[in-house]
């Protein structure tokens, strides 16, 4: 009684409208919404040469560290993980197209943190991320979820190369590409049916129909102690990062993680009730430093860029309001670091539909573009298009502004374009310029 008292003075219960039942209740429920990026992290990082255990062991950690924060700082129902979209990135491209070290990929995803946490800093982050326009931040994030669905499509076997046609379909009797459909269904039903922990219902189908059908997959166990963590804590290459030809990739890090954050900060505080009509809320600054802080440490010891998860909305549809509902999904993270095995036994097909399934949540954004309007309707575009299609997340934010700037410029539209457009634009193509 003493201690549920202590927390509810702690976290300002009375005033949140809300009980200690409510807000573990909605911990518990964020929890089994996201949990499911302890087995895509690996899976994706994995295929950079990272060890998959290991990254298994730092996704928890940092995901509870810089959730538990987040509760404890700044009073907000919100949970941090590594961001989907930009592993990819960092893995797909950063790593296998450009045939950078993980270390040093890992060096480009510090220093895009560290600047997210200067803007934070200097009280800027809000001001650029308002004065970039919206068909932009649409198309970025749009882009992403396209370019993270091709991903998944590959990794299950669905897409696959072709030497003519550039891609194909894969061969349907394959009993991994119907698993990895299977898969993605059952999380995109049971989603569509308010079953909040459907991503995590559809890795462990897939997985057990894995043990039965696929030689490759083998059961190593389910608890362990969790394993060295030197492979990959404190590896990150930051020097070898500074490198010129790598400018590019960070600074788009830095933005897109400036807007997946900040824009799911803003909505999920709007869900909840807690911001005002500018979307500004209580505990702002706050959640902006622990948000910036664990992406920097995040890199760190070797996991992908930390952003704010829109799957915090679940537990806030529940009833959590205050930072203890945080807490709870914190502590739930730190007890899953001892079932590291299951990482290594998780096949990359089982993965696969929730990397479709986060695309589809990210792509549904194109709705909110003025497509009558072709000088916004076409930078949207182009910069959702041009992500999978070079398979590059920074030539698509590339293309995305400088198409926005011609467009406006060339229908006498220019006084449409704020200051950090024209920046963004010229660095853009001062790098194209400069190094390709």
């Amino acid at each position: 009684m003493v201690k549920q008292h202590f927390l509810a003075k702690l976290f300002n219960f009375k005033a949140k409208n809300t009980t200690l039942k409510t807000e573990i209740v909605a911990g518990i429920t964020t929890f089994f919404t996201m949990v499911y990026v302890v087995f895509v992290n690996p899976s994706v990082l994995g295929d950079a040469g990272m060890d998959k255990q290991v990254v298994f062991v730092t996704t928890c950690l940092i995901t509870a560290l810089g959730t538990i924060a987040m509760g404890l700082f700044s009073n907000l129902p919100i949970a941090l993980a590594p961001a989907m979209g930009l592993n990819a990135f960092f893995a797909y491209v950063v790593v296998g197209k450009l045939g950078y070290s993980w270390q040093v990929g890992m060096g480009t995803i510090f220093w895009g943190s560290i600047g997210l946490l200067l803007l934070s800093l200097f009280q800027i982050r809000y001001w650029l991320m308002s004065s970039i326009p919206l068909s932009l931040r649409v198309g970025i994030g749009a882009g992403i979820g396209f370019f993270i669905s091709l991903i998944g499509f590959k990794n299950m076997g669905l897409i696959v190369a072709n030497p003519a046609t550039l891609l194909a379909l894969g061969e349907l009797h394959n009993s991994q590409v119907l698993m990895g459909i299977l898969g993605f269904f059952i999380i995109v039903v049971l989603a569509a049916r308010n079953i909040y922990s459907g991503v995590l219902i559809s890795i462990t189908v897939v997985t057990t129909l894995a043990l039965i059908f696929d030689n490759n997959v083998v059961f190593n166990g389910i608890l362990s102690l969790p394993p060295s963590l030197s492979p990959v804590i404190g590896e990150v290459d930051i020097i070898g990062a500074l490198d010129t030809a790598l400018f590019g990739i960070i600074f788009s890090f830095l933005l897109v993680n400036l807007f997946d954050s900040s824009g799911t900060l803003l909505g999920v505080t709007d869900k909840a009730g807690i911001s005002d009509e500018h979307g500004r809320f209580p505990n702002m600054k706050q959640a902006l430093y622990v948000d910036s802080v664990s992406g920097v440490v995040g890199s760190y010891i070797g996991t992908s860029a930390i952003s704010t998860y829109i799957e915090s909305g679940a537990g806030v549809s529940v009833g959590g309001r205050t930072g203890m509902t945080a807490v709870v999904v914190g502590l739930l993270f730190l007890l899953t670091i001892f079932f590291s095995p299951l990482a290594s036994l998780v096949p990359p097909y089982a993965t696969a539909g929730a990397l479709v399934y986060v695309g589809i949540l990210m792509a549904s954004s194109l709705i909110r573009v003025q497509w009558q309007d072709l000088t916004e309707a076409t930078p949207a575009f182009i910069t959702a298009a041009t992500m999978p299609f070079t398979y590059s997340i920074t030539e698509g934010i590339a293309f995305g502004f400088i198409s926005y700037c011609i467009m406006k410029s060339c229908t006498g539209r220019w006084k449409e374009i704020n200051a950090p457009v024209w920046v963004v634009s010229l660095l853009f193509i001062a790098k194209f310029a400069w190094v390709g």
